[in-house]
């Protein structure tokens, strides 16, 4: 029996107090499958007198994908979508060649008190589509199917699993699966992608009879029983193909340096010929920030 690789997440503070568990990229491993990028934020109680806005920012090589529990975030891009990302959604954002969104508490919810709660992931494209057109696309969470195996509830969020598959259109294989157990609750989970991992999100879980440390990644090489503690446990599931290994470097990803600077002066210059244009309704911008 091989035992899994854990991956603890690190608090990252993302501006104005709003602070994230990072877990991927992590210095034992930069990827799962396609997913290089694994941010944790919340539960967190947002109220009228906080500003956790994300102002327009760019984006190259990638798609970013958002999913919610709780709470509400607004999408804008450089395309002209405007979407409210509400919980059980999945918002697919695939950057290319270039795009540039921001991320902002809605003007309805301006004098609300409310908790966001939520995932936000990165992955990797194909290194033949890393120039692919910049797309968005926002799936309801009605159209997610969802899936009672044993004691286990499972929406599939993206991919194929238990004999339903998810709408969500991707550029390689890809698994992701939300995941809820009862107190004491049992599943198996296959091997189900080429690589895959575990992430509890909320309660208590063990993993072949070894608790789980919260905010702790477990990288799977079989199938595992997978227990709940007393609270039970929400947990997801990432994986798919590996797709090599990618230079990082802010919100740019590619297989190539040279096409990480050409983004970056691209975006100190405004360049929309590369992705790199305004946001309807938008007059702010991050600044491309010193190395």
């Amino acid at each position: 029996m091989s035992t899994p690789q854990l991956l603890a997440a690190h608090a990252k503070d993302l501006g104005g107090g709003f602070e994230v568990r990072r877990v991927l990229p992590a210095g034992q491993r930069q990827a799962v499958g396609p997913f290089i990028f694994f941010d944790h934020f919340g539960p967190v109680t947002i109220t009228p007198a906080d500003n956790h806005d994300v102002r327009p920012h760019p984006h190259i090589g990638l798609a970013t994908l958002t999913y919610l529990f709780d709470g509400v975030i607004l999408h804008r891009d450089n395309l002209g979508y405007t979407q409210r990302i509400e919980p059980g959604a999945i918002n697919w954002m695939t950057a290319g060649s270039g795009i540039v969104h921001s991320e902002r508490k809605p003007e309805a919810e301006r004098n609300s008190t409310y908790v966001n709660h939520g995932l936000q992931l990165w992955l990797a494209l194909p290194e033949s589509e890393q120039e692919v057109k910049a797309s968005f696309a926002h799936t309801p969470a009605h159209a997610i199917p969802e899936v009672r195996d044993g004691d286990a509830v499972v929406r599939v969020l993206v991919g194929q699993a238990l004999g339903v598959e998810s709408p969500v259109a991707t550029l390689s294989p890809t698994l992701y699966l939300d995941v809820q157990l009862p107190a004491g609750g049992q599943w198996t989970l296959p091997l189900l992608a080429e690589e895959l991992a575990v992430y509890v999100v909320q309660g208590n879980l063990q993993i072949d009879a070894q608790a789980l440390a919260p905010h702790t990644m477990a990288v799977l090489a079989q199938a595992t029983a997978l227990t709940a503690g007393v609270d039970g446990a929400r947990f997801v599931v990432i994986g798919g193909q590996p797709l090599g290994r990618r230079f990082i470097w802010w919100n740019f990803v590619s297989t190539s340096k040279e096409r990480i600077e050409q983004a970056g002066q691209a975006w100190t210059d405004g360049n929309a010929s590369l992705g790199m244009g305004q946001v309807p309704g938008e007059t702010e911008r991050i600044p491309l920030p010193l190395r």
